[in-house]
């Protein structure tokens, strides 16, 4: 479904049918800009001016009512009478971002008068606008700004982007493959809160459920999907024979096609698995997990299904672009050089690779299973943030930790896992210090193509608290 923003311009009755004209031509001029220049990811929809307190909310319900209508742009062109807007704004249940700028780039003071002034009086409407929305305690976005600034456009389209992943936050659903990792802690949260603060339901299916699908791949699937996988991939046969090599690549090619199926058949977004729940499967998911992973579906480990629920609506957020499940694995304390080694058994996504990726067969020594394929590479550089959510027993709280990433320049031939390598923000010592007093949990979502404000537009949408760490 194509999504739209529509573009709402606030005025008032009493200026005459003349004046009102003169608004909806510049309002016109504005949306007619922003779409042919392509400045937005989405179409602007213009509406009818916001003149009172009816036509307001029948916007507003319309608004509501269409689900291709992401969120809603509101500028104040003149003075508006804020309490025209209370029943409207009550009612609104889309994200809204409030556009504090005018019409004109400059004062014209040559020819400016009262007539003028009366027009373009953005700076007024939009303190009466910003008053009724703190009274209501609504949860806006301000962008403030000439309409035409690259600056402007800018925080407009990333604000659109939050804006539709937090309405694809209302449909994510995870399936998890087992229960938690026995004794882990932080993993564990409540689902049902979950799904009534963020609108993630997790459902449980038994790993032989899965095990059903894989078992009904046939040979043809398989082997197509093979030589897919020879095509671009480098295979590094190691010590491994050929035949031995193939077989064990073959496994998780069935079960990427095994997985795929299972979860779109039954529309699901992100999923877990967990090693110690594997009857009946002869390899723990990495290879497959990995490339789903890097189509866009949401992974965490152990039967963390809150943080594979947060991966699927990360990579929404960043269009799926170096954006994936990550766990803090080791620190290097050498000094001047502090930073953390991020990796994980085999599910390093990626879309965080600096390299073409090489599959590798390797004992993995936990799961007691055979021996899993799996991509391995090296991550990119570059800044960017790592997130964690965690259940505080009576609401959920999101940990941001503002990053610097790092190409890893060093060879670990023991260690045949894909890594990445950053440091944490402010410093290393200090970035640890809060993350561990904050409680930030050891699965996070780790990102370079994200900022940290645009996770807090979405916590602001979601009404969770957060602790951003820079």
């Amino acid at each position: 479904m194509k999504k739209e923003f529509w573009f709402v311009v606030g005025s008032v009755e009493f200026y005459g049918e003349n004046n009102l004209a003169e608004v909806r031509a510049h309002a016109r001029a504005m949306a007619d800009f922003w779409n042919e220049k392509n400045c937005f990811p989405y179409t602007i929809v213009l509406t009818e001016l916001g003149i009172s307190s009816a036509n307001i909310s029948d916007l507003v319900r319309e608004a509501n009512y269409r689900t291709n209508v992401a969120g809603i742009i509101l500028w104040m062109h003149t003075f508006s009478p804020a309490k025209s807007w209370i029943a409207g704004l009550k009612k609104l249940q889309k994200p809204m971002l409030h556009l504090a700028t005018q019409f004109n780039e400059s004062v014209p003071w040559e020819t400016i008068d009262m007539d003028f002034m009366n027009l373009n009086q953005s700076a007024h409407g939009d303190r009466e606008f910003a008053f009724i929305n703190r009274r209501l305690n609504k949860k806006n976005k301000i962008v403030a700004g000439y309409w035409r600034d690259s600056s402007v456009l800018n925080e407009m389209s990333s604000w659109m982007n939050t804006a539709n992943t937090f309405q694809e936050c209302e449909v994510v659903k995870i399936a998890r493959f087992g229960d938690n990792m026995r004794n882990v802690a932080d993993t564990e949260g409540d689902k049902v809160s979950a799904q009534i603060q963020m609108g993630w339901s997790t459902d449980y299916y038994g790993i032989g459920d899965l095990v059903e699908v894989v078992n009904k791949v046939s040979s043809n699937e398989v082997e197509k999907l093979f030589r897919i996988y020879k095509n671009i991939y480098e295979f590094d046969f190691g010590k491994n024979d050929k035949l031995f090599f193939e077989e064990h690549v073959k496994e998780q090619a069935r079960i990427e096609i095994a997985l795929r199926q299972f979860l779109t058949e039954r529309n699901y977004q992100a999923f877990t698995t967990n090693f110690e729940d594997l009857h009946g499967m002869r390899q723990l998911p990495g290879l497959a997990v990995q490339r789903l992973m890097a189509e866009g579906f949401g992974f965490a480990g152990e039967g963390d299904w809150k943080t594979a629920a947060l991966d699927y609506v990360l990579k929404i957020l960043s269009g799926n672009q170096k954006t994936g499940f990550m766990e803090d694995y080791t620190y290097n304390f050498s000094p001047g050089n502090e930073y953390i080694v991020g990796a994980h058994m085999l599910e390093v996504d990626p879309t965080l690779a600096a390299e073409k990726p090489k599959v590798v067969v390797a004992p993995l020594g936990i799961g007691g299973r055979e021996d899993p394929a799996r991509l391995v590479f090296n991550g990119c550089q570059g800044k960017g943030v790592v997130a964690s959510i965690i259940h505080l027993g009576n609401s959920y709280e999101l940990i941001i930790n503002e990053i610097a990433a790092q190409k890893c320049e060093k060879e670990s031939p023991k260690l045949p896992v894909a890594k990445v390598i950053w440091k944490p923000m402010p410093s290393f010592k200090e970035g640890v210090k809060k993350w561990l007093e904050v409680g930030g949990g050891h699965h996070t979502v780790y990102s370079l193509a994200l900022k940290s404000d645009q996770i807090i537009d979405l916590c602001t949408l979601l009404d969770l608290d957060y602790k951003l760490i820079n």
